[in-house]
């Protein structure tokens, strides 16, 4: 397990939104290389969509802060909401979609950080 060595303070660490080919909008919450035990980010689907296939290379785990969803892993789906939270282990497939008529916001906590090498698309985008 990773331990700080030191107390750190990471101004400004929360980026702005962006979005990605998965289909959602990325907001990092903290992503540093400075504490590579993990990363946090906000994400958010729109109505309708549903995110690219995808596998990442750390375990992560989302919690839903608002709107529903259906979350896909390794072909079995979960429907989630508010509340609720979801473990995902590294290398499995996951996708997740909005079912609801608002947006889908969770945090997807990262162990270890998450970095855009871990990613790996599962389905071809058009």
């Amino acid at each position: 397990m990773t331990r700080l060595r030191s107390p750190l303070v990471l101004p400004g660490a929360a980026g702005a939104p962006f979005s990605t080919r998965e289909r959602c909008t990325i907001r990092e919450l903290l992503n540093d290389p400075a504490d590579p035990a993990a990363s946090l980010a906000e994400a958010t689907v729109a109505p309708g969509a549903v995110t690219e296939l995808h596998a990442l290379d750390v375990d992560e785990r989302y919690v839903v802060l608002r709107g529903s969803g259906r979350l896909e892993l390794d072909g079995e789906g979960r429907d989630l909401g508010p509340g609720d939270a979801a473990l995902i282990p590294a290398g499995c497939a996951q996708r997740i979609a909005n079912t609801g008529t608002e947006e889908l916001v969770f945090l997807c906590l990262c162990t270890p950080r998450f970095t855009s090498a871990g990613y790996t698309p599962l389905e071809e985008i058009p």
